[in-house]
This record gives C-alpha cells, sequence and structure tokens, in this order.
C-alpha cells in the first residue's frame, strides 16, 4: 500500500517521500491498526469544540443528531441516532434552534421557512382532487385522465394552475405513495369483510342465484329463462393486448392559502416564534392551524425542526401562567416528537422503559400519563411482541385451562401510525410471496437448462428462483454479475423480467452488465413487447418504479405489469419504500432482493434487508464471487471487521496523512485536481471526495467550495451555481441523484442526473441543490466511481463505524487514496464498532412465517 509524502505537494500518489517513515494501514500490529507519522490533533477550525462533524454525546437521546448533518435530502445522521433513552440536544443543534437559522445541509431546521416535499405533501392535502377517477384506488383512471397524467397536467374538474401544470419525478413519487398507502387500507377493509358468496358469478348462473334470493325473501322472482335466440354471428377475435400501465394520479398538493399562512403568522407573532415558520406550520396542522396553536401552543413540534425548548418558549409566551411542565398537552407533545426523532435515527418503534426515560429527560413529570395520553388520542400506538428466550425458542405457551398459570414475557413497544402500518404491510406482502406458488413461465426443464447453462451460485440463485416467489441474494460488487445472468435467463424464457437499483449510477452499471458481446443494451428489453427502460435496458430505480415514470408501469389492477423484478441495493429500503414494492407485486410473480449487507443501512426507519436475512423465511444465495485487486482485499477484510494491510502495485491504495483541517483540505484539493488525474490516469471529473459529514472545517461544505475555487471557478449566479458544477440533487427525502449543472433560466436550475435532464425551480434550489464533488457515504451507497478520495479528518473519529468505513472505502473501482487524520480510530472503528442498532417489529411480525418455510 502507497504513502503519500506529508511535505512534497507535486509528488504522485504512492511515491515515498525521502526521509519520511511510511504510514500504512494495518502496519505491524496484525490487528488492522494504523501506524502514524501524523498526529491525530482536532481540526483547529472544527464545529462543537472536540466534537466530530456528526459526534454524539454520550447520554444522548434518540433525536440527538451529530452536528451539521445532513438531513436535507431525507438522510439520517451518518452516525445515526442513539436508541431512546437518552435526550439531551447537541451544541450545534441548540445554537442553530436559539438563533432560529437554517443550518445549511439540514433539513429539519425551526426557522428554515421551508419544509421537504414530502413533509408538505402529507401535510397539506392527501386528498384526491376534484376530476380524479372513482375507482383511483383500485389503481384504475381512465383514458384521459392517463394522457393528461402522462403529461404533467391537471386533471378535468381542478383549478387551471399553469404554475402547477408539470408533476415533477419527487412529487410523482409521493403520489403514488400515497395512492399505494389507500390500496393497503383498502386491501385490509377487503381481508376483515365478510364474503358474500355468488359474487364471482355471470350470465344464467348469476340469474338463477338471483332468483332464487328473490324467492327466499318473498318478492317476485325474475324470468330466467329466456327463449332460445339464434347464435350470434362471431366476428373475427380482437387482437390481445397487453394491460396497459396506469399513471399515477395526479394529486392536488396545494399550499397553504394566503388567509391561513397570515393567521398562523399573527399567532407565532404573539408567542415570539419566528414568522417565517407560518408556512411549514400551515402545511403541518393544516386547517384551523391558527386555532390549533391558541389552544395547545405545543403543537408548534409538529413543524419539522422545532425543539420542545423552542415549543416551551412560545407556549409560555401564549399562556403565561397557564404554561406549567406538569400540562398534559406539553406531555402528549413531546412523545410524538421523540417517536418522529427515532424514526429519523432508524427505529420503527421504541421500547416503553426507553421511551419513559428520554420523557423524563425532557422535563416531563409524568411519563406515564404523558405517553397513555398519546395512545388514547391516537398520536401513538402501543405493541405487545412476545420475546424468545435466551436459547432463541419462542416463550412458552400454557396447556388448555391453565392460560393464567403461566407468564409470558413480552416486549412492550409504541411506534408512529405510518411505520406501524408499513411494516405490519410489509409483512403481510412477504408472507403472500413467501406463500404462493410462482407462474408457470417456462418448464421445469427450461429452467433447469437455464442453471446449468451458469456456474456456481449463478446456478444455484437461477434454481431458487424457479420455484420460490421470495429469494435473497448478498454479496459484494462482483456478486452483481449474477442477478444479471438471471435477468437474462428470465427474459430468454419469456418473463417479463426487470430491475431496479438503488440511483441513476447503479441503474447505468447494472445496465451495461446486460449487455452481451455482440448484442444491443434494448434487445431484451424489447423482446417480449414489454416497455423499455433509459438506454433500452429493462432498469429502472426504486423511486422511478414506483411513481410510474420508469419500469412497465402498472396493469389494470394497479401491480406492476412483470413476473419477475430484481431490485438492487436492498439495504437501502426503508419500511414505507419495501412495503409499497412488496404491494405492488402481481400475484404469482418473483422478487429478488440483492445487495451487500456489510453496507449502511437505509437513510428511512427500519432494516428490512438485514431482517429478513435473520429471520430466514425465504431461500438465500450468498455470492461466491469475492471483488477483485487489491481494493477487493481491502473492502473484504473490513467487512469482517480486519483492516489489513494489501499490496498495491498499480497504487491502487493510497494514504495520505495529514495533521489537521487545513492540511486535510489542501491534499484533497491537490489529489482530485492533479495527483490522481497525472499518476492513476482518472481525470477529475470522474473522482469522488467522501467525508463524515456536512459541517465542520472539512465537512461537504468546506471541502466542495475548495473545489469548486480549484475545478469550475464562477461567481455562483444561480443560486451558488455555475454551468459545470458537480452537484447532489435532491428531490425527495432519501434520494440523492449526482449529476452537473447544465444551464439555468427563467424556468429554474437545468440538472443532467444519470443523462436524464432535470429541471429545478429557483424557490427549490436551496433546499435540493448542493454542490457534489464531495459527498457523505449515505449519499454516495449505491454508487461507484473510478477514484475515490475519502478524507478522515481528526475530528471524526467519533463518526466512523465498520458499515460506514466498508461504504466508503466500497465506492472506488479502481483507486482509493485516504487522507489520514485519524490516527487509531480507524482501526479501532473497523474492528470495534458495528452498525447501531435499529428498534424494528419485522422479526416479531415474520415470526409465524418460519414454521411453514
Amino acid at each position: 500500500m502507497s504513502t503519500e509524502p506529508e511535505t512534497t505537494e507535486d509528488t504522485e500518489p504512492g511515491t515515498p517521500g525521502s526521509g519520511q517513515a511510511p504510514d500504512t494501514v494495518g502496519g505491524g500490529t496484525g490487528t488492522g491498526q494504523t501506524t502514524e507519522t501524523a498526529g491525530a490533533g482536532k481540526a483547529p477550525g472544527a464545529e462543537n469544540a472536540g466534537q466530530g462533524p456528526e459526534a454524539e454525546n454520550a447520554g444522548q437521546g434518540p433525536e440527538a443528531e451529530a452536528a451539521d448533518v445532513d438531513t436535507d435530502a431525507g438522510e439520517s445522521s451518518e452516525t445515526e441516532g442513539t436508541e431512546a433513552g437518552v435526550g439531551q440536544k447537541s451544541e450545534a443543534e441548540s445554537t442553530e434552534a436559539a438563533a432560529g437559522q437554517k443550518s445549511e445541509g439540514e433539513a429539519a431546521d425551526a426557522d428554515a421557512g421551508q419544509v421537504s416535499e414530502a413533509e408538505n405533501t402529507e401535510a397539506a392535502a392527501a386528498q384526491k382532487s376534484e376530476g380524479e377517477a372513482a375507482d383511483a384506488d383500485a389503481g384504475q383512471v381512465s383514458e384521459a385522465e392517463n394522457t393528461e397524467a402522462a403529461a404533467g397536467q391537471k386533471p378535468e374538474g381542478e383549478a387551471a394552475d399553469a404554475d402547477a401544470g408539470q408533476v415533477s419525478e419527487a412529487e410523482a413519487e409521493l403520489r403514488a405513495q400515497q395512492a399505494e398507502r389507500e390500496r393497503i387500507e383498502q386491501r385490509k377493509a377487503e381481508k376483515k369483510a365478510p364474503i358474500e358468496s355468488g359474487t364471482k358469478l355471470s350470465g344464467k348462473a348469476a340469474d338463477l342465484l338471483a332468483a332464487v334470493r328473490a324467492v327466499e325473501s318473498g318478492e317476485k322472482p325474475a324470468t330466467v329463462f329466456e327463449e332460445s335466440r339464434p347464435a350470434p354471428r362471431r366476428s373475427a377475435p380482437e387482437p390481445e393486448r397487453r394491460p396497459q400501465p396506469v399513471a399515477p394520479q395526479p394529486v392536488a398538493a396545494a399550499a397553504p392559502a394566503r388567509e391561513a399562512v397570515q393567521a398562523v403568522r399573527q399567532v407565532l407573532t404573539e408567542g415570539g416564534a419566528p414568522e417565517a415558520l407560518a408556512p411549514q406550520v400551515a402545511a403541518a396542522l393544516g386547517e384551523g392551524a391558527d386555532e390549533q396553536l391558541r389552544a395547545d401552543p405545543w403543537q408548534l413540534l409538529r413543524t419539522p425542526g422545532v425543539r420542545p425548548e423552542q415549543a416551551d418558549g412560545f407556549a409560555r409566551s401564549l399562556l403565561g401562567a397557564e404554561c406549567g411542565p406538569d400540562d398534559e398537552r406539553r406531555g402528549r407533545a413531546v412523545t410524538g416528537w421523540l417517536l418522529e426523532q427515532a424514526a429519523l435515527a432508524g427505529h420503527t418503534a421504541l421500547e416503553m422503559p426507553a421511551l419513559l426515560a428520554a420523557l423524563a429527560q425532557r422535563g416531563v413529570l409524568e411519563p406515564d400519563s404523558a405517553v397513555q395520553d398519546a395512545i388514547a388520542e391516537g398520536e401513538a400506538l402501543v405493541f405487545q411482541d412476545a420475546l424468545e428466550d435466551e436459547a432463541g425458542a419462542p416463550a412458552p405457551t400454557a396447556a388448555e385451562g391453565d392460560e393464567e398459570d403461566v407468564e409470558r414475557p413480552v416486549r412492550v413497544l409504541v411506534g408512529l401510525e405510518r411505520y406501524a402500518m408499513a411494516e405490519e404491510s410489509l409483512a403481510d406482502g412477504l408472507a403472500r410471496l413467501v406463500n404462493s406458488v410462482p407462474k408457470q413461465d417456462g418448464s421445469a426443464e427450461d429452467w433447469e437448462r437455464a442453471a446449468a447453462a451458469a456456474q456456481g451460485s449463478t446456478a444455484e440463485l437461477i434454481r431458487a428462483v424457479a420455484g420460490q416467489g421470495l429469494v435473497l441474494h448478498t454479496g459484494g460488487e462482483a456478486s452483481l454479475a449474477e442477478p444479471a445472468a438471471l435477468l437474462n435467463a428470465a427474459r430468454t424464457l419469456g418473463l417479463r423480467a426487470w430491475a431496479a437499483a438503488h440511483g441513476p449510477i447503479g441503474r447505468g452499471r447494472f445496465a451495461a452488465l446486460l449487455r452481451r458481446p455482440g448484442q444491443a443494451a434494448d434487445v431484451p428489453g424489447r423482446a417480449d413487447g414489454t416497455p423499455a427502460g433509459p438506454g433500452g435496458s429493462p432498469v429502472a430505480t426504486v423511486s422511478g418504479l414506483l411513481a410510474g415514470v420508469e419500469g412497465p408501469g402498472r396493469d389494470a389492477d394497479g401491480a406492476l405489469d412483470l413476473d419477475l423484478l430484481v431490485v438492487l441495493d436492498a439495504p437501502q429500503l426503508d419500511v414505507e419504500t419495501a412495503a409499497l414494492l412488496t404491494e405492488s407485486m402481481p400475484d404469482g410473480a418473483r422478487l429478488v432482493l440483492a445487495g451487500d449487507p456489510a453496507v449502511l443501512w437505509s437513510v428511512g426507519p427500519g432494516r428490512v434487508f438485514a431482517d429478513l436475512l435473520a429471520a430466514r423465511i425465504c431461500p438465500q444465495v450468498a455470492s461466491r464471487r469475492p471483488d477483485p485487486g487489491p481494493l477487493g482485499e481491502l473492502v473484504s477484510g473490513i467487512g469482517i471487521g480486519e483492516l489489513n494491510q494489501v499490496e498495491a502495485p498499480g497504487k491502487e491504495v493510497v494514504i495520505v496523512p495529514v495533521r489537521d483541517a487545513g492540511e486535510a483540505v489542501h491534499r484533497t484539493v491537490q489529489l482530485v485536481a492533479d495527483s490522481v488525474p497525472r499518476a492513476i490516469g482518472v481525470p477529475a471529473e470522474e473522482t469522488q471526495v467522501i467525508t463524515p459529514g456536512h459541517g465542520g472545517a472539512v465537512g461537504t461544505r468546506a471541502l466542495n467550495a475548495a473545489l469548486k475555487e480549484r475545478l469550475n471557478p464562477g461567481p455562483g449566479r444561480f443560486g451558488g451555481f455555475d454551468p459545470g458544477d458537480r452537484i447532489v440533487h435532491s428531490p425527495a427525502p432519501g434520494r440523492a441523484l449526482p449529476g452537473r449543472v447544465v444551464t439555468a433560466d427563467a424556468e429554474g436550475l437545468h440538472l443532467s442526473c444519470g443523462g436524464e435532464t432535470v429541471v429545478v425551480p429557483k424557490e427549490r434550489v436551496e433546499q435540493s441543490v448542493r454542490h457534489g464533488w464531495a459527498l457523505t457515504a449515505h449519499q454516495a451507497v449505491g454508487s461507484r466511481w473510478p477514484a475515490v478520495v475519502v478524507v478522515l479528518p481528526g475530528d471524526a473519529a467519533q463518526a466512523l463505524s465498520r458499515p460506514w468505513v466498508y461504504t466508503a472505502f466500497g465506492r472506488a473501482d479502481r483507486h482509493l487514496s485516504v487522507v489520514h487524520g485519524v490516527e487509531q480510530a480507524l482501526p479501532r472503528a473497523v474492528a470495534e464498532v458495528p452498525a447501531k442498532p435499529r428498534t424494528t417489529r419485522l422479526p416479531v411480525l415474520l415470526a409465524p412465517q418460519i414454521s411453514g418455510t
């Protein structure tokens, strides 16, 4: 492994400096520790004196996020929030909240005056607009409505608003999710409804049944038998038509009325809160927001970014002497706020003792009463899940008649309704796939012939998919060749097979694997008449697939119009997205979840892929294809907790020791702009910088500013951006699309993201677009670049964990440079800091399926 010299700026990566002791990863200890020649001092300009950009304080609550973490894109903290039971806020958060200013890069700041698009949409309406087809819940629309939805126009009956005539991809995705949630509710109601016999009959059988029922009820029976008629002349058979995809229903995302915002602004002014919060509060509380605030000032906590301390001050100003710490309204509101913060940290629910402890730390005098009030008001749900014994066996059950003599240990959980419903819907959908028999698409001999043509774990994957509705596939980057072989084999057998990746870069990489030598990219995608994805390949993004803007679309029943779906980057699925996917799968279809279980988990709540692997309710195929070369060896070792020294004769891995923050920024810019292009042959536009956080002296903001000045200087006339700038676009919470600025005009900022043109309106630029030469590991997951520079400044030690290091180092294809200033914190994080646990209910919900597999 090479070492970048400390003093010679023009030295190429891997060239040892004269008189410098080499710095190696894992040198001399046998346990992956690092020998440093540079000091470990804190970055003098770092935020939060002595803390990393995303450092957590011991004893903090589930809401505690590291300072200056990017939740603007729906990201959780890179270090992910701790379990509830802790409850203090970080210094940076307190400062930002008290100042009422929006920290650049944070989605949830109280005084930003902006909310995420998903929150605005859910809080503002979630209602169908006039003119939508009555059967929208079943996923059906008229041809005219399909045409209007495809054109991004409102259906007839809605107000003609020119500015809202176009529906962005993010809005389409959110609307599709809303429609899917309604469909889930409808399906649940249908399951509980009584089944009426005879509803499937037609023709004379139905007439006979109607006559019998008429006689039984005393009514005059209808005539059943009619005189025979000559058989009608048979017309030529109409050609068979494939079900047409159903476009997502346009749902009016109306902004709060001006009068409502003004009324809320007046109440905020009386309570001493920033007026800029008025649009957010009006959207979050809905109709009569001003009256709700006067009746319960702590409802302000439902606004993203507002903290209990701010809501307390607002309540004191409005209520005066009536305001007290024992107010039940405060306890109820703080309970909901803590559950929301826990969801941001990845939990779908919290254990009752942890929640009660967090409430006590927040000054709630009677935590038990606060939780019970929240449950009684429907703001939270309580669950009692049976525990397993130490050996992993289920808790003992009582014999008949002895129920009262057996104590059943249970775990009491409290969670928000939206995540509870999503997790239950996900469990139902997975059970349906596991217990259903796949369609007989291709004979058993055809499937076996396709498996025999493959080798090793690829053959295992094809055989598993042939007979199962749900299959899990695990492996690193090299293992993607196996789902690609499966997809090609399935399409050869005539299946409507599609793949979905986490982002456009992953989509493009997988599409390239489907192209065989001498074969056009669109041949497999067009053989059976299904629509092709970008570039003609049968590969989409998960968000585009659910929104209906990519992939095969939906059939007349609202299900995805396919027979096989391979979901890549499966660890990135949160419970809500996973529930939408499984509920969208048609009966008899096959679902393959493929991914690397060692990478960072999803930004949203849940750990779906890990829970499924632990539950073992379906076949699991582990790839035996190791990632090649020194990079593959290094990353594989990290995955098992070892930071090994690897031989890198081609300068595949370079360590660059630094002493302080200023040097880290300087060396990073030098590597991207000069050393890597000159020594490795990878241009700057194909080199990606990854760092633990957004804030601090070596966060993404500081690095992006330095890289822009060197690589694409300009005045930043449009929201700080110039044509040619590398950016990351976040159209919805949890999504990060790397791209480049093309131009800017009156319509907005024109971007190119994954080969697709995106126009971001001027008012949305500040919220959803950042410079993208430097990203966080959560933003980079699911993508890979020819060269990667990972920056580990001295104040980032507490942000490091094994999944973070594995994800960051694993984004490099050909070359990895590590700007190293954390000394022994790096090998210690790899060896001792696993993924932080998340509290979820999916394993319990899946438990009944284990006995049936």
